[in-house]
Protein backbone atom coordinates (compact mmCIF):
# COMPACT_ATOMS: atom_id res chain seq x y z
CA UNK A 1 0.00 0.00 0.00
CA UNK A 2 1.14 3.57 -1.13
CA UNK A 3 2.62 5.57 1.58
CA UNK A 4 0.58 8.63 0.68
CA UNK A 5 -3.13 8.38 2.15
CA UNK A 6 -6.13 8.02 0.13
CA UNK A 7 -8.18 11.38 0.37
CA UNK A 8 -11.40 9.95 1.89
CA UNK A 9 -15.30 11.76 1.52
CA UNK A 10 -17.89 11.27 3.43
CA UNK A 11 -21.76 11.68 2.50
CA UNK A 12 -23.48 12.23 5.07
CA UNK A 13 -21.51 12.76 7.64
CA UNK A 14 -23.74 13.98 10.22
CA UNK A 15 -25.51 11.17 10.49
CA UNK A 16 -25.09 8.36 13.11
CA UNK A 17 -23.64 6.30 10.48
CA UNK A 18 -21.63 8.96 8.75
CA UNK A 19 -20.42 9.92 12.74
CA UNK A 20 -19.39 6.07 13.25
CA UNK A 21 -17.52 6.63 9.63
CA UNK A 22 -15.23 9.51 11.51
CA UNK A 23 -14.52 7.19 14.56
CA UNK A 24 -13.57 4.61 12.84
CA UNK A 25 -11.23 6.42 10.52
CA UNK A 26 -9.59 8.09 12.85
CA UNK A 27 -6.02 8.02 12.55
CA UNK A 28 -6.36 5.35 10.20
CA UNK A 29 -2.93 4.18 8.35
CA UNK A 30 -4.46 4.40 4.55
CA UNK A 31 -7.12 6.97 4.71
CA UNK A 32 -7.35 10.95 5.59
CA UNK A 33 -10.81 12.06 5.54
CA UNK A 34 -10.69 15.46 3.38
CA UNK A 35 -14.33 15.87 2.72
CA UNK A 36 -17.61 15.94 4.72
CA UNK A 37 -20.86 16.12 3.22
CA UNK A 38 -24.50 16.11 3.87
CA UNK A 39 -28.04 18.10 3.26
CA UNK A 40 -28.36 21.69 2.02
CA UNK A 41 -29.10 22.70 5.70
CA UNK A 42 -25.82 21.48 6.70
CA UNK A 43 -23.50 22.86 4.34
CA UNK A 44 -21.64 25.94 5.36
CA UNK A 45 -21.41 25.19 9.12
CA UNK A 46 -18.36 23.75 10.94
CA UNK A 47 -18.58 20.22 11.41
CA UNK A 48 -19.30 20.93 15.39
CA UNK A 49 -21.90 22.78 14.61
CA UNK A 50 -23.73 20.79 12.09
CA UNK A 51 -23.67 16.85 13.86
CA UNK A 52 -25.60 16.15 17.01
CA UNK A 53 -22.48 14.48 17.59
CA UNK A 54 -23.52 11.33 19.62
CA UNK A 55 -20.11 8.97 19.69
CA UNK A 56 -18.62 8.03 23.27
CA UNK A 57 -15.99 9.85 22.55
CA UNK A 58 -15.25 13.66 21.29
CA UNK A 59 -15.13 14.92 17.99
CA UNK A 60 -11.45 14.91 16.27
CA UNK A 61 -10.67 18.03 16.84
CA UNK A 62 -9.24 18.47 12.95
CA UNK A 63 -12.57 17.28 12.07
CA UNK A 64 -14.54 19.39 14.63
CA UNK A 65 -13.84 22.41 12.44
CA UNK A 66 -14.04 21.15 8.60
CA UNK A 67 -16.69 22.74 6.59
CA UNK A 68 -19.70 20.33 5.85
CA UNK A 69 -20.39 20.55 2.26
CA UNK A 70 -23.12 19.45 0.08
CA UNK A 71 -23.27 15.77 -1.30
CA UNK A 72 -22.33 17.15 -4.97
CA UNK A 73 -19.66 15.40 -6.53
CA UNK A 74 -17.14 17.63 -6.65
CA UNK A 75 -15.39 16.86 -3.27
CA UNK A 76 -11.84 16.75 -2.70
CA UNK A 77 -11.83 13.28 -2.14
CA UNK A 78 -10.18 10.09 -3.90
CA UNK A 79 -13.33 7.69 -2.74
CA UNK A 80 -16.42 8.23 -0.51
CA UNK A 81 -17.94 6.07 1.86
CA UNK A 82 -22.09 7.00 1.98
CA UNK A 83 -24.14 6.54 5.50
CA UNK A 84 -26.65 8.38 3.77
CA UNK A 85 -30.45 7.09 3.93
CA UNK A 86 -31.91 5.20 1.28
CA UNK A 87 -33.91 7.98 0.58
CA UNK A 88 -31.16 9.85 -1.13
CA UNK A 89 -28.70 7.14 -1.69
CA UNK A 90 -30.77 6.09 -4.25
CA UNK A 91 -30.01 9.41 -6.15
CA UNK A 92 -26.71 10.80 -4.67
CA UNK A 93 -24.59 7.52 -5.05
CA UNK A 94 -24.70 7.09 -9.09
CA UNK A 95 -23.69 10.49 -9.35
CA UNK A 96 -20.78 10.11 -7.63
CA UNK A 97 -19.78 6.91 -9.70
CA UNK A 98 -20.57 8.70 -12.75
CA UNK A 99 -18.20 11.17 -11.66
CA UNK A 100 -15.53 9.13 -11.49
CA UNK A 101 -15.36 8.33 -7.77
CA UNK A 102 -15.32 4.75 -6.09
CA UNK A 103 -18.61 4.69 -3.86
CA UNK A 104 -18.02 2.47 -0.70
CA UNK A 105 -21.95 2.52 0.57
CA UNK A 106 -23.40 1.56 3.83
CA UNK A 107 -27.19 2.13 2.35
CA UNK A 108 -29.36 -0.34 0.99
CA UNK A 109 -30.44 0.89 -2.65
CA UNK A 110 -27.97 -1.58 -4.76
CA UNK A 111 -27.19 -4.47 -2.65
CA UNK A 112 -29.00 -6.64 -4.96
CA UNK A 113 -28.29 -5.29 -8.37
CA UNK A 114 -26.96 -7.44 -10.29
CA UNK A 115 -23.84 -5.38 -10.97
CA UNK A 116 -22.50 -4.31 -7.65
CA UNK A 117 -20.63 -6.48 -4.94
CA UNK A 118 -22.46 -6.53 -1.58
CA UNK A 119 -19.04 -7.63 -0.32
CA UNK A 120 -18.18 -9.14 3.35
CA UNK A 121 -14.00 -9.35 2.61
CA UNK A 122 -13.84 -12.73 4.35
CA UNK A 123 -16.60 -14.50 2.78
CA UNK A 124 -16.91 -13.05 -0.25
CA UNK A 125 -13.40 -10.88 -1.64
CA UNK A 126 -13.56 -12.16 -5.10
CA UNK A 127 -16.97 -10.67 -5.75
CA UNK A 128 -15.19 -7.26 -6.40
CA UNK A 129 -14.88 -9.00 -9.97
CA UNK A 130 -18.40 -6.98 -10.54
CA UNK A 131 -16.54 -4.18 -10.44
CA UNK A 132 -15.49 -4.87 -14.04
CA UNK A 133 -18.54 -4.94 -15.27
CA UNK A 134 -20.24 -2.05 -13.98
CA UNK A 135 -21.26 0.63 -16.48
CA UNK A 136 -21.67 3.91 -14.13
CA UNK A 137 -19.52 6.01 -15.62
CA UNK A 138 -15.71 6.01 -14.47
CA UNK A 139 -16.46 5.08 -10.69
CA UNK A 140 -18.05 2.08 -9.20
CA UNK A 141 -20.55 1.50 -6.29
CA UNK A 142 -19.69 -1.20 -3.69
CA UNK A 143 -22.13 -1.83 -1.02
CA UNK A 144 -21.37 -4.10 2.18
CA UNK A 145 -24.60 -5.98 3.80
CA UNK A 146 -27.47 -5.00 6.22
CA UNK A 147 -26.08 -5.09 9.58
CA UNK A 148 -28.02 -8.37 10.71
CA UNK A 149 -26.90 -10.08 7.77
CA UNK A 150 -23.96 -9.92 8.64
CA UNK A 151 -23.51 -11.79 11.46
CA UNK A 152 -25.41 -14.86 9.81
CA UNK A 153 -23.57 -14.69 7.03
CA UNK A 154 -20.07 -14.60 8.75
CA UNK A 155 -21.33 -17.48 10.86
CA UNK A 156 -22.21 -19.77 8.22
CA UNK A 157 -19.89 -19.15 5.60
CA UNK A 158 -17.23 -21.43 7.49
CA UNK A 159 -20.06 -24.28 7.56
CA UNK A 160 -20.82 -23.43 4.26
CA UNK A 161 -17.51 -24.06 2.86
CA UNK A 162 -16.73 -27.27 5.07
CA UNK A 163 -20.62 -29.06 4.70
CA UNK A 164 -22.96 -27.04 2.85
CA UNK A 165 -25.75 -25.44 4.20
CA UNK A 166 -29.60 -26.32 3.14
CA UNK A 167 -31.63 -24.00 4.98
CA UNK A 168 -31.24 -22.07 8.29
CA UNK A 169 -34.01 -20.53 10.66
CA UNK A 170 -32.61 -16.96 12.48
CA UNK A 171 -34.07 -14.50 15.43
CA UNK A 172 -32.31 -11.81 15.71
CA UNK A 173 -32.57 -9.50 18.77
CA UNK A 174 -31.50 -6.10 17.90
CA UNK A 175 -29.31 -3.53 19.05
CA UNK A 176 -31.40 0.13 19.60
CA UNK A 177 -28.72 2.35 17.48
CA UNK A 178 -29.32 -0.37 14.46
CA UNK A 179 -32.58 2.30 14.28
CA UNK A 180 -30.46 5.37 13.86
CA UNK A 181 -30.83 8.20 15.79
CA UNK A 182 -33.14 9.37 17.31
CA UNK A 183 -34.40 5.77 16.53
CA UNK A 184 -36.75 4.06 18.77
CA UNK A 185 -38.91 5.88 20.80
CA UNK A 186 -38.02 5.17 24.70
CA UNK A 187 -41.63 4.16 25.34
CA UNK A 188 -41.30 1.59 23.20
CA UNK A 189 -37.91 0.33 24.11
CA UNK A 190 -37.41 0.68 27.45
CA UNK A 191 -38.68 -2.99 29.19
CA UNK A 192 -39.37 -4.10 26.08
CA UNK A 193 -38.74 -6.05 22.93
CA UNK A 194 -40.28 -4.95 19.35
CA UNK A 195 -41.33 -8.07 17.21
CA UNK A 196 -40.53 -6.26 14.11
CA UNK A 197 -38.54 -4.48 11.89
CA UNK A 198 -40.03 -2.86 8.57
CA UNK A 199 -37.66 -4.40 5.56
CA UNK A 200 -35.24 -6.35 7.68
CA UNK A 201 -36.58 -9.83 7.47
CA UNK A 202 -36.58 -9.49 3.37
CA UNK A 203 -33.12 -8.28 3.47
CA UNK A 204 -32.02 -11.53 5.68
CA UNK A 205 -33.86 -13.95 3.28
CA UNK A 206 -32.27 -12.35 -0.01
CA UNK A 207 -28.75 -11.32 0.93
CA UNK A 208 -27.21 -14.44 2.30
CA UNK A 209 -27.67 -16.07 -1.10
CA UNK A 210 -25.96 -13.09 -2.51
CA UNK A 211 -23.15 -12.87 -0.74
CA UNK A 212 -22.54 -16.97 -0.50
CA UNK A 213 -22.97 -17.45 -4.66
CA UNK A 214 -20.06 -17.79 -7.14
CA UNK A 215 -18.58 -14.67 -9.37
CA UNK A 216 -19.27 -16.63 -12.51
CA UNK A 217 -18.56 -14.62 -16.00
CA UNK A 218 -19.46 -11.35 -15.28
CA UNK A 219 -22.57 -12.17 -12.82
CA UNK A 220 -23.17 -14.14 -8.93
CA UNK A 221 -24.69 -17.28 -9.17
CA UNK A 222 -26.78 -17.29 -5.75
CA UNK A 223 -26.54 -19.94 -3.59
CA UNK A 224 -29.60 -21.79 -2.89
CA UNK A 225 -29.91 -21.43 0.91
CA UNK A 226 -33.92 -21.45 2.52
CA UNK A 227 -34.11 -18.67 5.29
CA UNK A 228 -36.84 -18.64 7.18
CA UNK A 229 -36.09 -14.63 9.83
CA UNK A 230 -37.72 -12.93 12.60
CA UNK A 231 -36.44 -9.56 13.36
CA UNK A 232 -36.86 -8.33 16.68
CA UNK A 233 -35.43 -4.71 18.36
CA UNK A 234 -34.05 -5.23 21.84
CA UNK A 235 -33.37 -2.66 24.74
CA UNK A 236 -29.36 -3.20 23.70
CA UNK A 237 -27.39 -0.38 22.91
CA UNK A 238 -25.18 -1.90 20.84
CA UNK A 239 -24.35 -5.58 19.10
CA UNK A 240 -26.98 -8.13 17.38
CA UNK A 241 -27.94 -10.95 18.81
CA UNK A 242 -29.10 -13.84 16.51
CA UNK A 243 -30.38 -17.39 17.58
CA UNK A 244 -29.51 -19.32 14.79
CA UNK A 245 -30.96 -23.43 13.31
CA UNK A 246 -28.91 -24.83 10.56
CA UNK A 247 -29.92 -27.87 8.77
CA UNK A 248 -26.97 -29.41 6.26
CA UNK A 249 -27.45 -31.71 3.25
CA UNK A 250 -25.37 -34.93 5.29
CA UNK A 251 -24.90 -35.56 9.21
CA UNK A 252 -22.82 -32.78 11.03
CA UNK A 253 -22.85 -32.77 14.61
CA UNK A 254 -22.53 -29.87 16.51
CA UNK A 255 -18.71 -30.98 17.71
CA UNK A 256 -18.27 -30.78 14.00
CA UNK A 257 -19.77 -26.93 13.89
CA UNK A 258 -17.29 -26.51 16.70
CA UNK A 259 -14.30 -28.10 14.78
CA UNK A 260 -15.54 -25.78 11.47
CA UNK A 261 -15.63 -22.64 13.02
CA UNK A 262 -12.38 -23.06 14.65
CA UNK A 263 -10.28 -24.04 11.86
CA UNK A 264 -11.40 -21.84 8.90
CA UNK A 265 -8.94 -19.36 7.73
CA UNK A 266 -10.10 -16.27 6.30
CA UNK A 267 -9.27 -15.67 2.55
CA UNK A 268 -8.05 -11.69 3.55
CA UNK A 269 -6.14 -13.29 6.72
CA UNK A 270 -2.54 -12.51 4.67
CA UNK A 271 -3.58 -9.30 3.25
CA UNK A 272 -1.97 -6.67 5.98
CA UNK A 273 -5.67 -4.91 6.11
CA UNK A 274 -5.87 -2.22 9.13
CA UNK A 275 -9.63 -2.69 10.16
CA UNK A 276 -8.94 -6.81 9.62
CA UNK A 277 -9.51 -8.61 13.12
CA UNK A 278 -6.85 -10.76 14.22
CA UNK A 279 -9.93 -13.30 14.94
CA UNK A 280 -12.66 -13.36 12.71
CA UNK A 281 -14.81 -15.66 14.55
CA UNK A 282 -14.65 -16.43 18.12
CA UNK A 283 -15.96 -19.31 19.50
CA UNK A 284 -17.44 -19.46 23.00
CA UNK A 285 -17.75 -22.63 25.35
CA UNK A 286 -19.73 -21.19 28.67
CA UNK A 287 -23.16 -21.62 27.95
CA UNK A 288 -23.69 -18.21 28.98
CA UNK A 289 -21.96 -16.31 26.04
CA UNK A 290 -21.79 -14.55 23.78
CA UNK A 291 -23.05 -11.32 25.38
CA UNK A 292 -23.28 -7.94 23.67
CA UNK A 293 -22.54 -5.94 26.69
CA UNK A 294 -19.34 -8.25 27.25
CA UNK A 295 -17.88 -9.40 23.97
CA UNK A 296 -19.06 -6.91 20.99
CA UNK A 297 -16.09 -5.18 21.19
CA UNK A 298 -14.27 -8.08 20.76
CA UNK A 299 -11.50 -7.29 17.83
CA UNK A 300 -12.42 -3.57 18.25
CA UNK A 301 -15.93 -4.56 17.25
CA UNK A 302 -14.85 -6.31 14.07
CA UNK A 303 -14.79 -9.89 15.65
CA UNK A 304 -18.27 -12.04 15.05
CA UNK A 305 -18.94 -14.65 18.15
CA UNK A 306 -20.35 -17.59 18.63
CA UNK A 307 -21.77 -19.72 21.25
CA UNK A 308 -24.19 -22.18 22.61
CA UNK A 309 -23.56 -24.76 19.71
CA UNK A 310 -25.76 -27.47 20.26
CA UNK A 311 -27.56 -30.18 18.60
CA UNK A 312 -31.20 -28.38 17.14
CA UNK A 313 -34.38 -30.75 17.52
CA UNK A 314 -35.98 -29.83 14.62
CA UNK A 315 -32.87 -29.03 12.78
CA UNK A 316 -29.29 -30.08 13.10
CA UNK A 317 -27.65 -27.86 14.70
CA UNK A 318 -28.43 -24.49 16.88
CA UNK A 319 -26.19 -21.59 18.13
CA UNK A 320 -25.71 -17.94 19.28
CA UNK A 321 -23.74 -15.03 16.62
CA UNK A 322 -22.89 -11.56 18.51
CA UNK A 323 -22.28 -9.42 15.86
CA UNK A 324 -21.60 -5.37 16.19
CA UNK A 325 -23.85 -3.80 14.13
CA UNK A 326 -22.72 -0.29 13.64
CA UNK A 327 -19.10 -1.31 13.02
CA UNK A 328 -18.53 -5.04 11.59
CA UNK A 329 -22.23 -4.51 10.30
CA UNK A 330 -21.80 -0.73 9.06
CA UNK A 331 -19.19 1.26 9.22
CA UNK A 332 -16.17 -1.05 9.88
CA UNK A 333 -17.23 -3.35 7.37
CA UNK A 334 -17.27 -0.37 4.83
CA UNK A 335 -13.99 0.79 5.92
CA UNK A 336 -12.73 -2.75 5.47
CA UNK A 337 -14.10 -3.12 1.80
CA UNK A 338 -12.55 -0.30 1.14
CA UNK A 339 -8.89 -1.74 2.82
CA UNK A 340 -9.68 -4.68 0.30
CA UNK A 341 -10.50 -2.54 -2.90
CA UNK A 342 -7.14 -0.86 -2.22
CA UNK A 343 -5.15 -3.77 -1.81
CA UNK A 344 -6.71 -4.95 -4.61
CA UNK A 345 -5.72 -1.69 -6.81
CA UNK A 346 -9.26 -0.50 -7.12
CA UNK A 347 -8.64 2.76 -5.29
CA UNK A 348 -5.84 5.41 -6.42
CA UNK A 349 -5.31 9.51 -6.06
CA UNK A 350 -8.07 10.57 -8.34
CA UNK A 351 -6.66 13.60 -11.16
CA UNK A 352 -8.29 16.87 -10.65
Amino acid sequence: MTKEKLRVGILGATGAVGQKFIEVLDGHPWFEITALAASARSAGKRYAEAANWIGSSAIPPRIAGMEVVAAAPDLDADFVFSGLDSSAAGEIEPLFARAGYPVISNASNYRMAEDVPLLIPEVNPDHTGLIDFQDRGDGFIVTNPNCSTVGLVCALKPLFDRFGVDAAHVVTMQALSGAGYPGVSSLDALGNVVPYIAGEEDKVVTEPNKLLGRLTEGRIDPAALRISAQCTRAPVLEGHLEAVSVRFPGKVQAEDVKSALRAWRSPIADYGLPTAPARFIEVFEDARFPQPRRHVGLGRGMTVSVGRIRPCEVLDVKFIVLSHNTIRGAAGGAVLNAELLAKQGRLARRAY
